[in-house]
């Protein structure tokens, strides 16, 4: 099956050796997105615009390999204190309707860049 990397403008550029997303067949799988702002390359302050900008992130990448957030099947959050978990809920909320996509939430000792949450997902285009 062949594989084809998926880039948007809209979303920070990859800051290693990854692609923002790359879709297999109909599955996408989408890298990690942190509170970057992509016009700056800079990262948010706090943890709510870090948030908010992470699925701002997402929806742009999405957007770019054809879908929305209407496709994701599954994301992944990672938070440096759990504490921010009830405010990753209120604010994903806002981006994602029923039914919501399966999801896991880890307690990670640090995050790039110093990064406060990153999220992943995956998302199935059929």
């Amino acid at each position: 099956m062949a594989k084809t990397p998926i880039h948007t403008p809209q979303a920070p550029a990859a800051i290693g050796t990854y692609s923002q997303a790359v879709r297999a067949g109909d599955t996408v799988y989408l890298s990690g997105q942190i509170g970057l702002d992509p016009a700056s390359g800079q990262l948010l302050e706090g943890i709510e615009p870090q948030i908010e900008r992470v699925f701002q992130n997402l929806a742009a990448v999405c957007t770019a390999a054809g879908g929305s957030f209407d496709q994701v099947v599954r994301v992944t959050v990672y938070l440096t204190d759990l504490a921010h978990f009830g405010k990753v809920n209120e604010i994903m909320s806002r981006h994602f309707r029923e039914p919501y996509p399966a999801r896991a939430a880890l307690g990670v000792a640090s995050l790039p860049r110093g990064a406060l949450v990153e999220i992943d997902a995956v998302m199935h285009l059929a």
